[in-house]
């Protein structure tokens, strides 16, 4: 990995909000799907949450511009199990939904804990994700259709978060351990490696200080055995 590409990385991964998160609830489109992980990497979040019926969804694509592999997206069977994960990590649920009881987006402290909840392309969020919500939000609309395109809400929502985090200095503060910046470190600088440790189930080496691999003796020589079974196979 070049000096270039290893800073470039590591200043990423400094900025990386844990405790920002989406879920997506059914958000089945892929050009939609993609457009999501794209705005969540531009503002810094780490982990995204995903509600997939079809066990075949992925994000890829060319809208995404190679984003999914720099956000880890969970893939959840229901909602119910989605809500919990977020529940245990302390998070607020912020879901958009108009309502009496809805405020305006703006109006929310993004600087908490936040998971931001988006609904279906069609019919929106579930009941069950409304109830589990904290606070319902609506985006202000000036001219005559009521609502944005999903993608488009989460793009906006998530810039109103990163604004209120960046006047709170929270992105002057690394939130990653040690242990998941060497992951993401070893998968985004040496992503053939990465593939063949999964392959053999091996463990990632460590990347140092000037972005090269340190590993011993023994990891190279099961990674060039490896190669070797890559190729003849």
């Amino acid at each position: 990995m070049s000096p270039e590409r290893y800073q470039r990385i590591n200043q990423m991964l400094d900025q990386r909000q844990l405790d920002l998160t989406l879920c997506l609830e059914n958000v089945h489109k892929q050009h939609n799907l993609a457009a999501v992980v794209r705005s969540a990497d531009a503002v810094g979040v780490h982990d995204v949450h995903a509600v997939w019926h079809c066990k075949k969804s992925r994000i890829s694509g060319g809208t995404a511009l190679g984003s999914q592999n720099w956000v880890r997206v969970h893939k959840h069977r229901s909602i119910d199990d989605a809500l919990q994960t977020i529940k245990q990590q302390g998070m607020q649920i912020v879901v958009t939904h108009l309502s009496d009881s809805a405020v305006d987006f703006r109006e929310i402290d993004y600087t908490r804990p936040t998971a931001i909840l988006l609904g279906q392309e069609k019919y929106g969020v579930s009941e069950q994700a409304l109830a589990a919500a904290d606070q319902q939000v609506v985006i202000p609309m000036l001219g005559m259709v009521q609502s944005l395109n999903v993608s488009v809400a989460g793009a906006v929502m998530l810039y109103e978060a990163q604004r209120q985090r960046q006047l709170a200095g929270m992105y002057q503060r690394p939130q990653l351990s040690e242990a998941e910046r060497q992951r993401v470190l070893f998968e985004g600088g040496f992503p053939q490696f990465a593939k063949l440790c999964r392959q053999k189930r091996m463990a990632y080496a460590r990347v140092d200080e000037h972005g090269q691999i340190d590993a011993s003796d023994d990891w190279w020589r099961q990674m060039r055995s490896t190669q070797s079974l890559s190729v003849s196979d």
